[in-house]
């Protein structure tokens, strides 16, 4: 079994309103500094396989068809 951590976050120059939002409210909060926060998205995985390429694959297919909007969207994969 392969474990595999994959991130999501929104591209450049794509507006993130809940990252200004969360921006907003740790300043509220009183954390000062606190500048371009964005937000995105982790999905932990088990892939019932031994093959890493394969686990790789499949992910990266996963990626492009479900979890990511490839539009809008990157995404990076880690396998443990």
């Amino acid at each position: 079994m392969i474990k595999a951590r994959v991130t999501v976050t929104l591209k450049n120059g794509v507006l993130d309103p809940q990252g200004k939002a969360i921006e907003g409210a740790l300043g509220a909060l009183g954390f000062e500094g606190i500048g371009q926060v964005r937000q995105g998205k982790v999905f932990d995985l088990a892939v019932d396989t031994a093959d890493r390429a394969k686990a790789e694959a499949d992910i990266k297919a996963m990626c492009e068809k479900l979890l990511a909007n490839t539009v809008i969207e990157n995404y990076s994969i880690a396998l443990a």
